[in-house]
């Protein structure tokens, strides 16, 4: 059992020791699952942070989300930043500039970039598919992680790029790397867990992979929710609904006063008209 949450020194001292595990999740209740199942890392909204994110959550390292194009200046990313570590965050993901990373850096905030297929980003390098499949872009790749660490980022988040040069890159970079698609060569496996979970019903990233259907099963109380609320509208319209468990009681001696002080108040009030 953990007592105690990680800090940033401790994950860049597991570096090469092990494969951390990391989730993306956005309920107080995948938060506490987490917890509870031991995952290392979590990607968080910065809304969901809070004093009861870390009553269900006291363990996991937590990145929040400053997401692209939420924020505009330096100011506004180091003022969001600020806020979510406060809240109890750990650190930030930001895959802002790197004149912006370099001045949340000279604050003290530790911050996670990212590099492969950014999706905010991804017109650049030809949409939703893997980047670093040629030479030419794998060495863009290794250029994106090494400009971040010289601009101060701890960590980075490599999404969809070849195992191959995804684990050349993480054994050359002191950052802690995060694979999300990129193989077992790097520092910690990143999924999402509507993906883990199978809450999707469409498509699903190679990556991915399902342990539950959920979908299933929301589809299933779905259905039971339609049925309860028929069973209840057809109780309301042929009177089973309510019945006498439902509904507050009086004595009969204290009706009985009620009913004749309201007939009393009524006369009098006929009489005045």
């Amino acid at each position: 059992m953990r007592h105690r949450r990680p800090t940033v020194a401790d994950l860049l001292s597991m570096k090469g020791q092990r494969q951390l595990t990391m989730l993306r999740i956005v309920t107080l209740e995948e938060a506490e699952a987490a917890e509870r199942a031991g995952i290392d890392l979590v990607s968080v909204p910065p809304a969901l942070l809070g004093a009861e994110f870390r009553e269900a959550a006291p363990s996991v390292f937590a990145f929040p989300g400053l997401e692209y194009g939420d924020h505009v200046t330096a100011e506004d990313y180091i003022r969001a930043a600020f806020k979510a570590l406060k809240a109890g965050g750990d650190a930030v993901y930001c895959a802002a500039s790197l004149s912006i990373v370099r001045r949340m850096r000279d604050e003290g905030i530790p911050v996670c970039g990212h590099v492969g297929l950014i999706p905010s980003k991804a017109t650049w390098t030809g949409g939703f598919r893997a980047v670093g499949k040629t030479a030419k872009s794998a060495l863009e790749v290794w250029r994106q992680v090494k400009a971040l660490e010289e601009a101060g980022a701890f960590a980075a988040e490599i999404e969809v790029v070849p195992a191959e040069v995804a684990a050349a890159i993480s054994k050359r970079s002191s950052l802690l790397m995060l694979s999300m698609g990129a193989g077992a060569g790097c520092d910690a496996q990143y999924l999402f867990a509507e993906d883990v979970l199978g809450q999707n019903r469409g498509h699903y990233p190679r990556h991915a992979k399902v342990y539950r259907n959920f979908a299933a099963e929301y589809e299933r109380l779905h259905q039971e929710r339609i049925a309860a609320f028929r069973e209840y509208a057809e109780d309301v319209r042929s009177g089973a609904y309510p019945e006498m468990a439902h509904m507050v009681g009086i004595s009969p001696g204290e009706l009985d006063d009620f009913l004749k002080q309201m007939d009393t108040q009524e006369q009098g009030a006929f009489r005045t008209v």
